[in-house]
């Protein structure tokens, strides 16, 4: 429960949470604006990608796997430029190591899992091979239910399932600030070990660990890593997602 500490801690814990709320949450705390310009902004393939069915010519019918990264404002990389994002540092990352993919970075800001649920349908309409799940960090903000959080989770795992049965499927340990009590961020650590269980989905880590809570790291909002710390994130996620990345079907194909 460090990571907890670390992302908001001390005597700055409620002043970061009303910025976090004012940042991260959205304009009005409206986080369902599912399909407006700024979700069109946010959801495209990594630039360079090229079209997410598309055969790389260049590797012989070798087909290169999608892996769409579905979350909020810390997937999408608020306040970076699309390319300094950690899922598409993830895709340069993938390519220089000989397992290359294309990203789709379908990050929201604000959304709350709940959000996320009324989302993923439309987001699901394009195919990926491997779907990571961020969700939870404005669950927690607000403190709402953990309760809700899990069975939120679950569905979003259950969408996926149905709309696309071949993709793989990792969930992102995420986090509650300690303003609300031990109790309640010792339950909202727990729902993610718990539905990564009970689905047998693969959990990665927590998505800030070694960022959360060091200035130099973070916007000036304490919330989201700036550059050098989302070369942090990156680094980290890739360690988890690497191993599932490389057994990712490539439909090699002769003739």
């Amino acid at each position: 429960m460090n990571e907890v500490v670390f992302w908001l801690h001390g005597r700055r814990v409620a002043q970061a949470v009303a910025l976090a709320c004012v940042v991260a949450c959205g304009s009005g705390g409206n986080a369902d604006s599912a399909k407006n310009s700024r979700e069109k902004d946010n959801m495209s393939v990594a630039k360079g990608a090229g079209s997410p069915t598309a055969v790389d010519s260049s590797a012989g019918s070798i087909r290169t796997p999608v892996v769409l990264f579905f979350g909020t404002s810390l997937t999408a990389g608020l306040g970076l430029d699309p390319e300094q994002a950690f899922p598409s540092l993830i895709e340069k990352k993938a390519r220089a190591e000989g397992v290359p993919v294309k990203v789709v970075n379908a990050g929201l800001s604000g959304e709350t899992t709940a959000g996320a649920v009324r989302r993923i349908d439309w987001v699901l309409r394009a195919p990926a091979d491997l779907v990571v799940i961020e969700g939870g960090a404005n669950d927690a903000l607000r403190g709402l239910p953990p309760e809700d959080a899990r069975a939120n989770l679950e569905q979003l795992i259950a969408a996926v399932r149905a709309k696309q049965p071949q993709a793989k499927i990792a969930l992102v340990q995420m986090e509650a600030p300690p303003n609300f009590g031990v109790s309640y961020t010792r339950s909202f650590h727990a729902i993610y070990p718990e539905v990564a269980k009970k689905e047998n989905v693969t959990l990665l880590p927590f998505l800030l660990g070694g960022v959360a809570g060091i200035p130099r790291l973070n916007q000036p909002d304490g919330i989201h890593p700036n550059v050098t710390g989302e070369q942090i994130v990156a680094d980290n996620v890739w360690k988890a997602l690497k191993p599932i990345v490389a057994k990712l079907d490539r439909g090699s194909k002769s003739g």
